[in-house]
């Protein structure tokens, strides 16, 4: 039978877990007479390792025997705990989840500033208890969406805030986030859950979807294990097994429904077997599920040697290292809090933090969007707190050690380099390239003089370097300079390939009282202002603006002096080839008077076309005073009685419009109406 074994990639020990079974390991290799405050882990393998190396369990700080070390596991405990230790005089390793160690100050800090505290998750669980004990009393525990509802019927505190259990639900959190009125006058959420619990769900999840069956590797009483069983189950047939050795228990349940899906299938299916483990599970027994898997499927395949596992042997490298102040070291992202922080596996029994500020200049971004879980990151220790067995990490310094190394080779082959503008500073800008600020002067922005930087705000631009001091890793740029350069270019291949009657579709960048300046793609070129219209215009303003886009063509160019002159018209808007292509003589039209002189008045045929009523054509009778026949704004009919192209005048006539008005009248008995329509002309 083929088969194919896939492990969950989130499978197995937590970074808390993890860390807390360090810590214990670590406390025996040196000597010390340890006690836990119950198990350290929900798994029965690592709790007989342990103990089998002398670490107690205890229920009650008062069983600590003197000179004993308590560890605290990962679910932390009450403030009272840490004062009754303290009393008695016991060293303490606190083993608390930083996770879980972050709602403990949360709780705190909100409790003491007079908010109520609600607390979504599971009252009887460890973790719980303990963040209650950091509470001053101060608290209300709700399991889920009902309960939460009861408290919100009953009138909400004035002043509330409130936090999640690191393994609470994640979509039951979204739904009662969704329940609290919005117009609460001082309402704090605070997303405290744990993404490593949500990540390994997803996970298995979508391997249970894609297996033939399943098996969970866990604590019978660790709850992340049975609710990932419970999520693969929805999926596939699935086995919890808290140790290898119950396979052998349900290998012909196994076998069966390997065959099964194999019938289904056909022969040549090859059996997709999947494993996942909850967060308390040590890769131990994970390795020996495999092994297992692999016997109980296929009894003839040689399976690898059992080999013995140490967890001793496998935690001693990670202890030996020293961390320090300065040093640059190389982490693995263990999971990401919420919007704030980022814990690192840096390999050493302190744990690791990136904060936002530390781990990008980017004040838009999240953690999400920089890391994800499983990344490995370059970092500099900036804070080492054994007291609290943490230390605190940067990213951003490390990106702006290689950043600067990046802008000297820059500076060095005058490359344009691409930045985001990041704040407006006295005297110019500040723009961050590859996590390095580079400062911009006002002068060099690109900008003209005294114009206001806040457009270049959060906008992505291009320079070159032009300054750098590298004790103080300090940089200055020019957008400016590189603007300079692209025209330039610019320039040089237009002169290279530019011709007369070339078409450009260009913007409008200045205005004089000759004409408008159009940019043409780095190089300007000038329409005069008996160009831009067929119309007569007293300015280039009547009819553009700054800003606006202009098609034109190139009429003439001089290499020598570098002027280019521009065309807008087009021949074929000319409003007097259209008059002429459409009128003639002899033709009768509707036409509007638009001035009246003391020889006839001026009427307009179409856009841009008039013409001259003599006032010896204006009526049959003599005319003394033209506007006692017309005005402005009057209608006509006349008839084109001449056209003179060289000099572009029209001759119109009212009187014989009338003649042959009344003559086709009185051949025809009827009138006739023209509905040609007038056309553009000048």
């Amino acid at each position: 039978m083929k088969f194919k074994i896939t492990t969950a990639k989130s499978a197995g020990f937590c970074f808390g877990v993890d860390r807390a079974v360090k810590l214990v390991y670590q406390a025996l290799d040196e000597g010390r007479r340890v006690a836990t405050l119950g198990p350290i882990v929900h798994n029965d393998s690592v709790v007989s390792d342990l103990n089998a190396r002398g670490a107690r369990i205890i229920d009650d700080p008062a069983q600590l025997e003197a000179g004993e070390t308590l560890i605290i596991r990962a679910h932390g405990v009450p403030r009272s705990v840490y004062e009754q230790v303290n009393a008695s005089g016991n060293p303490v390793i606190d083993a608390t989840c930083p996770f879980v160690a972050r709602i403990h100050k949360i709780v705190a800090e909100q409790t003491a500033q007079g908010r109520q505290v609600f607390i979504a998750g599971d009252p009887l669980h460890p973790e719980v208890q303990g963040i209650i004990g950091h509470c001053n009393e101060n608290y209300t525990v709700f399991r889920d969406k009902s309960e939460l509802m009861c408290l919100i019927d009953r009138t909400l505190p004035e002043r509330l805030a409130i936090v999640a259990q690191t393994t609470y639900n994640s979509i039951l959190w979204e739904d009662c986030i969704g329940l609290l009125p919005s117009d609460h006058p001082d309402l704090k959420v605070f997303d405290t859950i744990c993404n490593a619990t949500a990540t390994r769900q997803s996970d298995a999840d979508a391997l249970s979807r894609e297996s033939d069956l399943m098996i969970v590797a866990g604590g019978r009483h660790s709850s992340n294990t049975v609710k990932l069983f419970d999520v693969c189950s929805r999926n596939c047939p699935t086995w919890h097994i808290a140790e290898a050795a119950e396979l052998r228990d349900c290998a012909a349940q196994i076998r069966q429904t390997a065959a099964d899906a194999c019938a289904k299938h056909g022969s040549d299916h090859v059996l997709r077997i999947g494993i996942t483990a909850g967060a308390s599970t040590p890769a131990q027994i994970i390795k020996e599920v495999q092994t297992y898997m692999s016997e109980i499927i296929d009894t003839t395949t040689t399976t690898p040697d059992n080999e013995e596992f140490s967890f001793e042997a496998e935690l001693e490298k990670s202890f030996t290292r020293k961390i320090r102040k300065g040093d640059r070291v190389t982490g693995t992202v263990a999971s990401i809090s919420g919007n704030n922080e980022v814990m690192v596996d840096v390999g050493a029994k302190q744990t690791g933090y990136i904060t936002l500020s530390e781990l990008t200049s980017d004040t838009s971004k999240k953690p999400s969007d920089i890391v994800k879980v499983g990344d490995e990151l370059e970092l500099i220790v900036i804070q080492v707190n054994d007291a609290e067995g943490t230390v605190q990490l940067s990213k951003r310094r490390v990106d702006e050690l290689v950043g600067f190394e990046n802008i000297l080779k820059a500076y060095e082959a005058k490359e344009v380099l691409e930045g985001t503008v990041q704040s407006v500073v006295k005297g110019g800008l500040v723009a961050d390239s590859n996590g390095v600020h580079v400062f911009i002067p006002a002068s060099q922005s690109g900008l003209g003089r005294g114009a206001d930087l806040n457009v270049l705000l959060k906008q992505p631009v291009r320079f070159v370097i032009i300054d750098v001091n590298e004790q103080r890793r300090r940089a200055v740029g020019s957008i400016r300079q590189v603007q300079k350069e692209e025209r330039d270019a610019a320039k040089a291949k237009f002169w290279e390939t530019a011709k007369v009657g070339d078409v450009y579709t260009g913007e409008v960048k200045s205005l004089t009282s000759y004409g408008a300046f159009v940019d043409l793609g780095g190089i300007d070129g000038m329409v005069h202002v008996s160009e831009l219209s067929w119309s007569r215009i007293h300015q280039p303003s009547d009819v553009v603006a700054v800003g606006d886009t202009l098609e034109v063509y190139i009429k003439a160019l001089n290499p020598e002096t570098g002027r280019i002159s521009l065309g807008h018209r087009r021949e074929e808007d000319n409003p007097w080839v259209k008059f002429t292509t459409e009128y003639q003589v002899g033709d009768i039209v509707d036409a509007t008077i638009v001035s009246v002189t003391s020889f006839g008045a001026f009427a307009r045929i179409t856009d841009n076309i008039d013409g001259l009523i003599h006032i010896s054509q204006l009526a049959n009778e003599r005319v003394t005073n033209v506007k006692d026949v017309v005005n402005v704004g009057d209608t006509v009919t006349v008839k084109i009685t001449a056209i003179d192209n060289e000099k572009k005048r029209i001759s119109l006539s009212i009187r014989e419009a009338g003649d042959d008005a009344a003559d086709a009248e009185t051949e025809t008995d009827e009138v006739v109406y023209s509905d040609e329509a007038p056309a553009d002309a000048e």
